[in-house]
């Protein structure tokens, strides 16, 4: 009733829905990467995400400007990332699916531990400052860090198109996702491929993470929501559709404003969950159309 009561509110829903959908698709970008190319889904993925923003934290604390603390926040993750997989995630690549879960799963636990023990278990927040901007006589608020956030994820989104069409890692990538036995026999290190690839993922995620540091609030185990969205948006999207997890990234955020309108803001998580039940009943079912059809 109220968004009938107050039309306003249905454009301030949606302008708030795409600007959080947007930071959503940037954490799918990775996940859709990963899963592509080494067929792991990365459920350390929120995890990697609020890491991230803890970086921008750690800075922000320090008295400098938190928009600053990107390009820290991603190389920092970028390193870790590959240091994690050569470690850990290489042992699970061309394994059963269930395995590299459970192998991710520890890595998102052992980093929960970590971000409560340097961090502490209280909820903290960026401020940047960068003010509020006004429309309709204040019938419409747009938060400037939010439009920030957009900005900074659909160049994300560019950036990692770019990049997968024209540099050399982006062709060797693209190669192993379609046939890494064919990559290996033209020359292409797959072993490299891999943990670049799982590298830039949790890369992108730290930059997420500043963006949500900035945008909303971090909390050591507030991770899975995000592992939860970005994986809804690759399934929505397909594989490799990087154009596709920004428009699928840009829905969820509506959905979710708009749930929090309609049933409340304590609901919000609980809409994302049950999404996620209809879209894996809805896929299994048309798997099994595919199956029947082919026999």
């Amino acid at each position: 009733m109220i968004l009938l009561q107050a039309p306003f509110l249905n454009l301030q829903a949606l302008l708030d829905g795409v600007m959080v959908g947007s930071i959503f698709a940037l954490v799918a970008y990775g996940m859709a990467l990963v899963w592509g190319v080494m067929n792991i889904i990365n459920v350390a993925q929120g995890e990697y995400v609020i890491l991230g923003g803890y970086i921008t934290f750690g800075i922000y604390k320090l008295g400098v400007s938190p928009i600053y603390g990107m390009p820290f926040s991603f190389l920092f993750l970028f390193i870790l990332g590959y240091i994690l997989y050569r470690l850990i995630v290489f042992r699970v690549v061309d394994k059963d699916m269930f395995i590299s879960i459970l192998a991710t799963f520890g890595i998102s636990i052992m980093i929960q531990q970590f971000m409560n023990m340097f961090f502490g278990s209280q909820v903290e927040t960026a401020l940047t400052g960068l003010g509020t901007i006004f429309f309709f006589d204040g019938n419409i608020t747009i938060a400037l860090v939010k439009v920030f956030s957009f900005v900074i994820s659909i160049l994300g989104a560019i950036a990692v198109i770019y990049f997968m069409r024209v540099s050399k890692l982006g062709r060797a990538i693209r190669a192993t996702a379609q046939n890494p036995r064919a990559a290996r026999i033209l020359g292409v290190d797959t072993e490299k491929v891999y943990a670049y690839t799982y590298a830039i993922n949790a890369g992108l995620c730290g930059l997420a993470g500043s963006l949500v540091a900035m945008t909303y609030t971090l909390h050591p185990y507030i991770g899975l929501p995000y592992t939860v969205r970005s994986f809804m948006i690759v399934i929505i999207a397909g594989l490799g559709n990087i154009p596709g997890v920004l428009v699928s990234g840009l829905g969820l955020g509506a959905i979710e404003e708009f749930s929090a309108y309609l049933i409340g803001s304590e609901f919000r998580i609980g809409v994302i969950f049950s999404l996620l039940v209809i879209i894996l009943v809805y896929r299994s079912k048309k798997l099994a159309k595919k199956r029947e059809y082919l026999k």
